[in-house]
């Protein structure tokens, strides 16, 4: 695999389709998806520029964790469903945690977390019974009662879209997201300010990006 060819190419998608939409690339967060792959693809993926990678596994982010503390410039997120059991393990050596799903999820994180945790709360736009995540409808409910929960921020809102879906339903799962995130950031919640959009992976970020994602979430556009 050409990694920096890589990232040039994805690195260029991005930026015309956050010039089509009117958007600055500085607001743009690219993580690389490197759950698949040991250790030495984040080095070189470190060597090449990137910052934000994506693990979605707790024994394997906790062994890059460690092999990687050197660089302490790295920005961690956690992008998979976290079992209870394992947030104590987790939660405190993430920056972002992108599938906060129940409130079971949020209790053990409160009790668990050191300092406040970064999250996105996840959303099934689509419905599929098969997805994580609150039906759009739940979502106020359930970040007004995180009320009381100290060590949770709610910085945005997170989908993943249908792998069978066409173009037009894309726009439309990505729109209907960001529309959600701005109904919440408008409430000017304190412990939810709900400002960043996380949506869009290697199939079908540039749609993302043009329903004003903020992070997307890329993997086999890298390794390719």
């Amino acid at each position: 695999m050409d990694l920096e060819k890589n990232i040039a190419k994805v690195q260029e998608k991005i930026v015309k389709c956050v010039k089509d939409a009117g958007r600055k690339v500085e607001d743009i967060h690219l993580i690389a998806v490197t759950k698949y792959f040991g250790v030495e693809i984040n080095e070189q993926l470190y060597d090449l520029g990137l910052r934000e990678f994506g693990e979605n596994r707790a024994d394997i982010f906790l062994n890059k964790v460690e092999k990687l503390k050197g660089h302490q410039d790295i920005i961690w997120h956690f992008i998979g469903n976290l079992q209870r059991r394992k947030v104590k393990q987790v939660i405190n050596k993430i920056d972002y945690f992108h599938a906060l799903d129940s409130l079971a999820l949020a209790a053990e994180i409160e009790k668990r977390a050191e300092q406040k945790v970064k999250c996105f709360v996840e959303v099934n736009i689509s419905g599929e019974e098969s997805k994580h995540g609150f039906k759009a409808d739940e979502v106020k409910t359930f970040i007004a009662e995180l009320k009381n929960f100290n060590k949770i921020e709610v910085v945005g809102l997170l989908t993943m879209a249908p792998l069978s879906a066409s173009q037009e339903e894309l726009h439309q799962y990505f729109g209907h997201l960001k529309t959600l995130q701005e109904k919440i950031s408008s409430l000017q919640i304190v412990y939810a300010p709900c400002t960043e959009v996380s949506m869009g992976m290697s199939q079908d970020f540039e749609i993302a990006l043009l329903e004003k994602a903020s992070y997307i979430r890329v993997g086999t556009a890298l390794y390719s």
